[in-house]
């Protein structure tokens, strides 16, 4: 199938492009990653952000903390995180124990170190359009587009899922490129009559296999950032199967937006260490 957008092929060219300004500016960037607790996919997160890390020359730290900590040992941490010059980029690796509060961890993070694009300040400046750190997902979703040449003006662009982490984001990207953005979630009456009318659909809803053949129009681009696990197999929030015989292109999962997301924080952190170092 030649319609496959191949986020591994993809993130390996932001990657490559990376490595090479690392190496050929003498660049020191460096990323320090938070982690509370011991869950089992953080874990696995984490490792694929070292190892893209070392792929491309950004030191990367791992601070690991018991699901005991207090909220205030952690933010004592980050800030003195925030005022280490050395370290460029601070990640708090979601989700926290239930007894923390995410919103007061995050934004203990100086914004011009929050290469997750998370905290108040930088979404604020993204909807204002000003300089900001951008959220990895949409970010990624927004470097798989472009390179695989998808035009945006004009186009109808339906996301299904209102997440701060992804759905939010993407409707100010789209928004800045000219697109005419409808957004769909739980309570949408009939997500359908919007999904169809989509020249290009992006699907965050987590709830698999949501997106069926009949629910996409003949061409569309449909972009599927859903990670669930169905019989102890990895599949999207898109029937993949069946929607990609209507989809003038579509991303698999696992091995679509997924590498973008880690090849994207890599951009972030390189993008605030010369902020920081301009």
């Amino acid at each position: 199938m030649n319609n496959i957008m191949d986020g591994k092929l993809a993130s390996q060219a932001v990657k490559m492009n990376l490595k090479k300004k690392i190496e050929f500016e003498n660049l020191t960037p460096s990323l320090t990653v938070i982690q509370v607790g011991d869950n089992k996919a953080s874990n696995i997160y984490i490792k694929n952000k070292k190892n893209a890390c070392d792929e491309v020359g950004i030191k990367c730290n791992i601070i690991k903390f018991p699901e005991t900590i207090s909220e205030e040992l952690v933010i004592n941490e980050i800030n003195r995180l925030n005022n280490d010059i050395s370290v460029n980029g601070i990640i708090v690796q979601l989700p926290l124990p239930s007894n923390f509060n995410e919103g007061v961890i995050i934004n203990e993070i100086d914004p011009i170190k929050d290469v997750d694009g998370l905290t108040y300040q930088n979404v604020g400046n993204l909807v204002l359009e000003n300089e900001a750190l951008i959220s990895c997902t949409p970010l990624g979703v927004m470097e798989l587009l472009k390179q695989y040449n998808v035009k945006l003006e004009g186009k109808n662009v339906c996301i299904v899922g209102r997440s701060n982490l992804v759905g939010k984001p993407l409707i100010q990207l789209f928004l800045q490129k000219n697109a005419t953005v409808s957004i769909c979630h739980s309570k949408s009456l009939d997500i359908k009559k919007y999904t169809k009318m989509a020249d290009i659909l992006v699907v965050a809803a987590g709830h698999p296999n949501l997106i069926t053949k009949d629910m996409v129009k003949e061409g569309a681009v449909v972009i599927d950032v859903g990670i669930n696990k169905e019989n102890n197999v990895l599949c999207g929030d898109v029937d993949f199967k069946h929607v990609s015989e209507k989809a003038s292109l579509i991303t698999p999962v696992p091995g679509g937006v997924g590498p973008m997301t880690v090849a994207c924080l890599l951009k972030n952190v390189v993008k605030a260490y010369l902020h920081q170092n301009k």
